[in-house]
């Protein structure tokens, strides 16, 4: 069993520093959506990541061994990894530029607790009754968070209803590849599989992304293109570092207030930059809403965070 290391305070902080990570991207590349399009802003993210990760491998001779994809069962999995993470990538991308930050953050939240359903029904996985009651509070929470925009996502039409449609699919991609990485981190570690899964990126989308829209960027285009490109590895390597220093189920209940931070960051964002992005609609009973789902979602990582260290 993963011993952490004790420092807590570290861990803390190393969680805090992900959740923040995770509460500005979107509002990030809601602002990049205004330079260029989703096929290029993740063909460009992908790239990023696979210089830098795989610069890193490189340097500490872990680069992934190829050979081992010869094995029909690892290459599946590999195939559904990559196309699950890589059809996020894009959905979500696609999704967000129909709907606000606030809502795409709240939404994405579902992919976490897919994967804990997933692991319920393909590996067996025990589901506790405090869990189920998290899950009602989470699904409570995202019916209260919508409550302005009820009658927009009940007529089934229009670009918010789609919008918020391609984020629930980005969930339910995301949690297919996180399903998949499960069986696969038993022969490749977490960043061969993501170095995989950016090289793949890079193919997948180069025919349909335009490269030289860079060259037209301003100071603020290049920031954000730079922060959505970084924030990836820096948030993972965060979160990973995190799980070295404290309990997972500690580390899962402070990223748990990642959609809080998104609607913090866009009320300041709001505030100093009012015609940079429109907010989410937000009243009382949104507030009200956001809390009970981050709630909802603390109890189910917690809960089952305790049942497997028991």
């Amino acid at each position: 069993m993963h011993q952490t290391s004790g420092r807590w305070k570290l861990g803390l902080l190393l969680s805090l520093l992900t959740a923040i990570l995770w509460g500005l991207l979107p509002i990030a590349l809601k602002g990049l959506l205004q330079y260029m399009d989703s096929v290029t802003i993740t063909w460009l993210r992908f790239l990023i990541a696979a210089l830098l990760l795989g610069a890193f491998l490189k340097h500490k001779k872990q680069l992934p061994d190829l050979s081992l994809l010869s094995s029909k069962s690892i290459a599946i999995l590999m195939v559904i990894a990559v196309i699950g993470l890589t059809a996020n990538y894009i959905t979500y991308m696609y999704g967000l530029s129909m709907i606000t930050p606030e809502s795409g953050q709240v939404v994405i939240q579902l992919a976490p607790l897919l994967l804990l359903l997933g692991g319920l029904f393909f590996f067996k996985e025990s589901f506790s009754l405090r869990q189920w009651f998290g899950l009602g509070l989470f699904l409570t929470g995202l019916a209260l968070f919508f409550n302005q925009r009820m009658d927009e996502l009940l007529q089934a039409q229009g670009d918010y209803f789609n919008g918020v449609i391609l984020i629930i699919i980005a969930a339910v991609l995301w949690a297919a590849y996180a399903l998949a990485q499960k069986q696969l981190l038993k022969v490749y570690s977490s960043e061969a599989i993501m170095y995989f899964i950016y090289i793949a990126g890079i193919v997948i989308f180069l025919p349909g992304s335009t490269p030289q829209v860079i060259s037209s960027l301003d100071a603020v285009g290049w920031a954000l293109l730079l922060f959505c490109g970084l924030n990836t590895l820096v948030a993972y390597g965060a979160f990973a570092e995190a799980l070295e220093h404290w309990e997972a189920s500690r580390v899962s209940a402070v990223l748990a207030i990642t959609p809080l931070l998104t609607l913090l960051f866009m009320q300041i964002t709001n505030v100093f930059y009012p015609d940079y992005l429109e907010p989410e609609p937000i009243n009382s009973l949104s507030m009200i809403g956001a809390v009970v789902l981050v709630i909802g979602s603390m109890m189910t990582a917690i809960a089952n965070n305790k049942k497997k260290s028991s």
